[in-house]
């Protein structure tokens, strides 16, 4: 078996706090036996404004946040995706919001900018990453001890063509900061459709409480088997969930019900 667990924030707007928060649930991942641990989106900041992370932002490759992430999976000898940070874009009012990938040995071994940008309004509540964020281009994946692993973010999760285009997979992962109205709404419902057409697993890993910008996010971290059952949640607050990827099982779902061999486009 391999061990897979998420780790659920309620990030401030210091990158120091975080880090801090980051390194205990981690490290409370992997005493769970863990051997890859998923951290949410803006794991390392949620500004008090959005366009505080600009002020964060780090070329790719150095750092204090990418410095943390490879140490600690050096450390612990765990994969380490890095939920997203602030990377610097070509526009200095703008940063990527990206997931990095660190293997046991503290390289880094994959990248995901994220393809979608989050926009919603419904009466005072109002959100448009699109201001402060260079949407990236490249579908995300990258191999792990028990096969290919597709990555997305967040607002993704709305768009199932972008996981068919990883092509077959073991492991999805999604770390997000989904709203309270969203995620109530539609979190449970996507994560478990993309692993049941995937026939794979899915790892999400979310914000989940209330911020000190005021805003609320959903939570509800969770792992999801090819069948669409959700084997591990967590509603709110700090903390981590975990299980196994049973590639066993997976193959079993996926002869039984050969729908990935059926598709016709």
């Amino acid at each position: 078996m391999n061990t897979v667990a998420a780790v659920q924030m309620i990030s401030s707007p210091s990158v120091t706090e975080n880090i801090a928060t980051a390194r205990r649930l981690v490290k409370q991942a992997a005493e769970t036996g863990a051997t890859m641990v998923l951290l949410p989106e803006y794991w390392a900041i949620m500004g008090l404004n959005d366009s505080d992370k600009v002020g964060v932002a780090e070329p790719l490759g150095r750092g204090p946040i990418q410095d943390f992430m490879s140490s600690l999976a050096k450390e612990l000898e765990i994969w380490l995706i890095g939920g997203t940070l602030p990377l610097a874009s070509d526009d200095a009012e703008k940063v990527i919001n990206t997931t990095l990938v660190y293997n046991p040995q503290g390289e880094h071994v994959g990248r995901y900018d994220k393809i979608h940008l989050f926009g919603f309004t419904k009466g005072t509540e109002s959100y448009n990453e699109s201001k402060t964020i260079v949407p990236g281009k490249n579908v995300g994946v990258f191999e792990a001890p028990f096969g290919k692993v597709g990555m997305s973010v967040c607002y993704d999760l709305r768009f199932p063509e972008l996981y068919r285009a990883m092509g077959p997979v073991s492991l999805i992962v999604v770390p997000a900061a989904f709203t309270y109205t969203t995620g109530h709404a539609h979190w449970e419902i996507l994560l478990r459709a993309r692993a049941i057409e995937n026939q794979c697993y899915v790892l999400a890993a979310a914000q989940g409480g209330n911020h000190p910008n005021g805003r609320r996010t959903w939570g509800h971290s969770m792992l999801i088997d090819p069948w669409g059952a959700v084997k591990s949640v967590l509603a709110e607050g700090e903390g981590t969930v975990h299980g196994d990827i049973d590639l066993v099982f997976m193959d079993s779902v996926r002869q039984s019900l050969p729908a990935l061999k059926h598709r016709t486009m």
